[in-house]
C-alpha cells in the first residue's frame, strides 16, 4: 500500500510539473488551436469554400483563440501591452499562414487530400510558430535596467 500511495505522489507531482511547463503549455493550447483549426477547415469545406481560403479562414480563427490562451495562461503575460503584442503575434501568425499554405499547396499538388494535407500542414508549419512567438511576440519586454546603450567607438589607425 505505501508503495502505491508514493507511485501516486510521484505522479502528481509530475503532473503538476507539467502543467507549469511553459513548453507542455504552449503545446496544449496548440492541440486545442489544432482542433479548432481542423474544425473550422472541415465546416467551410463542406460549405464549398475553396480549400485554400478554408484553410486561411480556419487558421485564423485558431490563431486567435490561440493567442488569448498563450496571453493568459502559457506565457502569462496578460500585462503586456495588447496592441503592441497582438500586433507581433498577428505578424506571426501570417508568417505561419504563409509557410501552413506553402506547405498545404505542395502536399495537395503531390496527391494527398484536402484534410490530411491541412493536418500535416499545421504540423510543419508548428515549429517556427513556437519559436517566434516565445522568443518574440510574447517575449516579456526588457526593463529599462536592462536597456543598455551601446557605445561604439572609433579604431584609431597609427601610420
Amino acid at each position: 500500500m505505501r508503495v502505491l500511495s508514493h507511485c501516486k505522489e510521484v505522479a502528481i507531482r509530475a503532473a503538476h510539473g507539467l502543467l507549469e511547463n511553459q513548453f507542455v503549455r504552449f503545446c496544449a493550447v496548440g492541440a486545442s488551436g489544432y482542433a479548432v483549426n481542423l474544425a473550422v477547415y472541415a465546416a467551410l469545406l463542406a460549405l464549398g469554400l475553396h480549400y485554400l481560403a478554408a484553410a486561411a479562414l480556419a487558421f485564423l480563427m485558431a490563431a486567435a483563440s490561440n493567442y488569448l490562451w498563450n496571453r493568459t495562461w502559457t506565457f502569462q503575460s496578460s500585462e503586456a501591452p495588447v496592441l503592441d503584442q497582438g500586433a507581433r503575434a498577428l505578424v506571426v501568425s501570417a508568417l505561419s499562414l504563409g509557410a501552413n499554405q506553402l506547405f498545404l499547396l505542395t502536399l495537395v499538388a503531390a496527391g494527398a487530400g484536402h484534410l490530411a494535407a491541412q493536418a500535416v500542414a499545421i504540423v510543419l508549419a508548428t515549429p517556427f510558430s513556437f519559436a517566434a512567438n516565445k522568443l518574440w511576440a510574447f517575449a516579456p519586454e526588457p526593463s529599462s535596467a536592462e536597456l543598455q546603450p551601446v557605445v561604439v567607438r572609433p579604431q584609431r589607425h597609427d601610420h
